[in-house]
């Protein structure tokens, strides 16, 4: 009844991250270097990898393409937030709302499929070396890199489908600075149990499965790495997979905080601080790991800047 009596929802108000004018002052400075930084340094790698036959290994092709994920994710939110920063209104369409809220997970699905695809990739490199160069051939990389693709952009379409087709009436406010389901799903008029049980089983299959699969690759690599005989055989593997460790738990971490923890009433403050870190500040980060701690991609990043 309360929902018959209201407007229907054209809109949605992001609060974003702070209503201070000398707070917003300072972080769209603050996120419009990093976010400038971001796509600097992610274009770099995929630059970089496509200019030198020599990176054009497995582990190399799925790089560039996380960076060129990680570019897409980073971008479907920061460039709205920076905008609201120095901007009176702080709204978003119905069908903008969606639209972000569509790309945003697609690319971070993406990314988790091709953050697997990279562990397993280090597995077969380190575990399977005599056999690496037909499990992992120019062919199979391909089509791995493609499937995540397809996977990350088919993976959320029915839980956001359903969630847009809510009946939205009345109240229109978000207290956050992207367009996330849970606090849509508070917004709803209607509480439809079969939506959100959908939403969070995506999600949380979603992580269970590709963090599991990446824990067992790095099971399997720790025993081998262990069994190498030399202590100077034994850090060159393990630093082969090291960059690629930390940014699994960066990422991981911060997501399955957010999606995977039981319902109910969460502080605003925390959840944007860690939203803000795995949107953007792993974005960030993940050029740099990758970048300054492998020898062979900053001699092929010299070789390319002194050209």
């Amino acid at each position: 009844m309360w929902c018959n009596n209201q407007t229907e929802v054209k809109e949605f108000i992001l609060h974003g991250l702070s209503n201070n004018q000398e707070d917003q002052a300072v972080l769209f400075t603050l996120f419009l270097v990093v976010y400038a930084l971001t796509l600097v340094g992610n274009t770099m790698i995929i630059v970089v990898v496509y200019s030198d036959l020599r990176l054009r290994k497995p582990m190399y092709i799925l790089l560039s393409n996380l960076s060129f994920a990680e570019i897409w994710y980073t971008t479907s939110t920061v460039p709205n937030m920076l905008y609201s920063f120095v901007s009176k209104s702080k709204a978003i369409s119905f069908n903008g709302c969606f639209l972000q809220f569509y790309f945003f997970f697609s690319f971070g699905t993406t990314e988790c499929f091709l953050l697997t695809a990279m562990g397993y990739d280090r597995y077969l490199a380190i575990c399977q070396p005599l056999r690496y160069n037909v499990l992992m051939s120019s062919g199979v990389c391909m089509g791995l890199a493609t499937s995540c693709w397809i996977a990350g952009f088919l993976w959320f379409v029915i839980p956001i489908t359903l969630i847009s087709k809510l009946p939205f009436y009345g109240m229109n406010e978000i207290n956050h600075f992207l367009c996330d389901p849970g606090p849509l799903l508070e917004l709803s008029c209607l509480r439809d149990y079969a939506t959100e049980t959908t939403s969070s089983t995506c999600s949380s299959l979603l992580l269970l499965s590709t963090f599991s699969f990446t824990v067992i690759s790095y099971v399997f690599i720790l025993r081998t790495v262990v069994k190498i005989p030399s202590s100077t055989g034994r850090c060159k593997a393990f630093s082969t997979c090291a960059s690629h460790l930390m940014v699994v738990t960066m990422f991981f971490g911060c997501v399955m905080f957010m999606y995977m923890r039981p319902s109910g009433n969460h502080p605003f403050y925390v959840d944007k601080v860690v939203s803000v870190l795995y949107t953007i500040v792993t974005p960030l980060l993940n050029p740099v790991i990758y970048s300054l701690r492998n020898k062979e991609f900053l001699e092929s990043a010299k070789k390319l800047l002194s050209c």
